[in-house]
């Protein structure tokens, strides 16, 4: 440790900074990301992995088994290759039929399992699981990248490196679901082993399994296509594929329903900067780690394409970003004087959000020391926070409203552009939907998910209250119990509330999207409205097998030498 929080010269960043989805929405991938998370300890305790399984005909129909085995359990991929006709083949959540289906069951399966399995995990939402499995997911195949690469290596040649950079993924997942979805098994099943302590490594293992069994895959189909001629993926080019994945707005409630685990993923992030700007010198090996970072960072931002405009806004403001971040590197002493807090109040000034928040994920990057250590702070049980504390005096309440809610109480509700939005669920699907409050009849099907204007709501119904506990108001006020309870753990956990109103004409979705993907690990967020957005995960990590030879957490960024190439 360089330092402790004790003698921490900058304190962590305000929430009413951070927590505004314009902010949320710049958020990158950083070393505390889930997937960097989970690689770091697959090769920190020497994991081993095989595939006792591996049974797929011609046409790519079949089953196979990937099986990773760690100092206490093991945990098997148990996955289901399937041929699906072109004109079945959708992202849509509504899909009943997909080109490979999996579980992460926990253990090693037996035959009798995989028949079990079988018969349930290709139908997905129609069939059921057990205890025994942990995550339940499906992927389709990017069709015109697929056929290249099959092509390509049946007739012994590498597929165009330029086609693999441009779409990135052979497959692409529509849902990884986990936490009890059909019967799997609930997170406090296994929120206590250590390697699923952090957030959402059921999910993260799931996918970096799947990634090796779709590049088996096409590697097998293509020697079965011409068993003489068929050659392996070079190795530097068979990483540079990830695992596509579509999220829409299914996924953007999550961080509003989830307020104590939103605020312990964003404070180890801001705890993280704020011991890097707290350092009063670096050392030349991590100003040239940081340097070579930023350099890949800068490449990246070149790299990376949307056709949606408000991205190609955001990335455009980023290369500009990056290049004023290279132009002031080429003279900044970053060795003394708290060099890495006078590089980011510069860039306060000099930089957009997108830049902003590319420089808080790169200025992490040369101390794991400093940063590592805190994704074992990321997780949450919410239910220890979930009690409504009926003591508290009206008069307190009021005080946290306005300091957690002030940009809320001055907020005209009456104004249809402020409450323009409705979250509701849908009946077909049963996923959160957004919808226009005035055009649309589903206002009585309203979700609780504006806290804001709740929190105004209560507000006004608390100034008229005599002051007295808590409790007496909900009595007569039962419709404030839910903004109540939130406004009591955003007044324990300063990062839980986002800053911004959620149902506002100008809300975007996507923002939501990108945080939560961003501690994923997900990079090249490709919008495909204000509601969806495509991103690859684990592009260039190392594969099982290489896992200590390829550098477990160097991969996040593109090395100097490929992008020159």
């Amino acid at each position: 440790m360089h330092d402790t929080e004790h003698d921490m010269a900058i304190a962590p960043r305000d929430p009413s900074v951070v927590m505004r989805l314009a902010r949320m929405g710049s958020f990158h991938q950083s070393r505390l990301s889930f997937m960097r998370i989970l690689l770091r300890r697959l090769a920190d305790e020497n994991w081993r992995f095989d595939r006792p399984v591996f049974d797929i005909d011609a046409k790519g129909v079949g089953r196979a088994v990937y099986s990773a085995h760690g100092p206490e359990r093991s945990y098997s991929l148990v996955a289901f290759a399937n041929d699906l006709p072109p004109e079945k083949r959708s992202d849509r959540v509504i899909a009943t039929e997909w080109d490979a289906t999996f579980t992460l069951f926990d253990g090693v399966p037996t035959e009798a399992d995989i028949d079990r399995l079988a018969g349930n995990i290709p139908k997905q939402e129609a069939g059921r699981v057990s205890e025994k499995e942990l995550s339940v997911s499906r992927a389709n195949r990017s069709v015109r990248l697929w056929d290249h690469v099959v092509g390509a290596l049946s007739k012994g040649q590498q597929p165009d490196a330029e086609k693999v950079g441009d779409v990135g993924y052979l497959m692409r997942t529509t849902a990884v679901y986990g936490s009890g979805k059909l019967g799997a098994a609930d997170r406090e099943l296994i929120a206590g082993r250590a390697e699923f302590r952090a957030p959402f490594q059921v999910e993260m293992l799931s996918v970096f399994l799947t990634r090796a069994f779709v590049m088996d895959l096409v590697e097998h189909m293509a020697h079965l296509r011409d068993p003489d001629r068929a050659v392996p993926l070079d190795p530097a080019l068979r990483r540079r594929f990830g695992i596509g994945n579509s999220t829409g707005l299914g996924m953007a409630p999550f961080l509003i329903n989830h307020p104590v685990l939103l605020n312990n993923w964003i404070a180890a992030r801001e705890w993280a900067l704020a011991r890097v700007r707290s350092l009063p010198t670096a050392s030349a090996q991590e100003v040239e780690c940081f340097r070579q970072f930023a350099a890949r960072a800068q490449k990246q931002a070149t790299s990376w394409a949307s056709e949606h405009p408000i991205q190609i806004e955001k990335q455009t403001a980023l290369r500009a970003d990056m290049a004023a971040l290279e132009a002031h590197l080429a003279s900044a002493d970053l060795t003394s004087d708290m060099p890495w807090n006078r590089l980011w109040l510069w860039a306060e000034d000099a930089l957009s959000l997108e830049g902003q928040e590319q420089l808080a994920s790169l200025l992490l990057e040369p101390y794991g020391d400093l940063v590592d250590g805190l994704s074992q702070c990321m997780a949450a049980d919410e239910q220890t926070t979930w009690r409504i504390d009926g003591a508290m005096q009206v008069s307190d309440l009021k005080a946290i409203l306005e300091d957690i809610y002030g940009w809320a109480l001055n907020i005209d509700w009456t104004d249809k552009g402020a409450k323009a939005r409705v979250w509701y669920v849908s009946e077909e699907k049963l996923e959160p939907r957004l919808g226009e409050r005035f055009d649309e009849p589903i206002e009585p099907y309203e979700q609780p998910l504006c806290p804001g204007r709740d929190a105004a709501r209560m507000y006004a119904d608390l100034d008229e209250a005599p002051d007295g506990p808590v409790a007496a108001f909900l009595l007569t006020h039962p419709q404030h119990r839910h903004a109540a309870r939130r406004a009591q753990i955003a007044g324990r956990y300063p990062y839980a509330e986002i800053r911004d109103n959620t149902i506002d004409a100008a809300m975007l979705p996507i923002d939501l999207l990108r945080a939560k993907l961003s501690f994923f690990g997900a990079c090249h967020f490709d919008p495909r409205s204000d509601r969806w957005v495509r991103i690859n995960m684990f592009q260039n990590a190392p594969f099982p097998h290489e896992l200590h030879a390829v550098g477990a957490d160097d991969w996040a960024y593109p090395s100097l030498q490929e992008a020159a190439e």
